[in-house]
């Protein structure tokens, strides 16, 4: 097997067992009620105005003002060509502690192809990506990135377009309507409101 450039390994997420175990930790599966059984890793870069751009390891606190975005998305491992599915939510608004927002959808887009790793889409999203705006005392946010497998069903549902409300998603609700299946790869970050000064 070829080696890999470096720069498609997350550095904490070398094996696919480290990342399970973080999303298992964080109750991620549980609380969003999917299986996650991942069989590939999915580096998410945020891009940034000065500097290099951050990558996403499973759990990793981010400060907000540098998820502005839009992301990129890598994959690596055996994964085939695609299509796959991007979806973002947020499992913790308005507050971790009483979520009666969530899911919140911060980004739901398909017809993704793997191209060497980097995974180009090829339409417009369904929800573009919208930064993370945990409000003001609320503990850190749970952002979670899935990676599906795109059925057939998908580019012809009509249960979330790009002016639906994002509040009250579901991704496994959604995922099972549009026949995804399981997400066979994810990451998340951690993003808590700019402290106040």
């Amino acid at each position: 097997m070829a080696q890999l450039p470096l720069r498609f390994i997350p550095k904490d997420d070398l094996f696919i067992p480290a990342v399970k175990k973080a999303f298992d930790d964080a109750d991620i599966p549980e609380d969003i009620e999917i299986v996650f059984n991942p069989t590939a890793l999915l580096e998410v870069s945020l891009p940034q105005t000065v500097g290099p751009p951050i990558i996403l390891h499973a759990g990793i606190h981010v400060p907000r003002n540098d998820t502005a975005g839009p992301p990129t998305f890598h994959v690596v491992g055996d994964v085939g060509h695609g299509p796959f599915v991007v979806a973002t939510v947020d499992p913790d608004a308005p507050i971790p502690s009483d979520p009666t927002e969530a899911q919140v959808r911060h980004f739901l887009a398909g017809n993704f192809f793997n191209e060497g790793g980097l995974l180009v889409n090829t339409t417009p999203a369904v929800s573009e990506f919208m930064q993370p705006t945990p409000p003001a005392g609320s503990p850190a946010h749970r952002y979670i990135f899935l990676l599906f497998n795109q059925s057939p069903e998908f580019n012809h549902q009509t249960l979330v377009n790009s002016s639906t409300v994002v509040t009250n998603f579901n991704i496994s609700q959604f995922a099972k309507a549009v026949d995804l299946g399981n997400p066979f790869a994810g990451t998340f970050m951690l993003v808590a409101p700019e402290p106040t000064t």
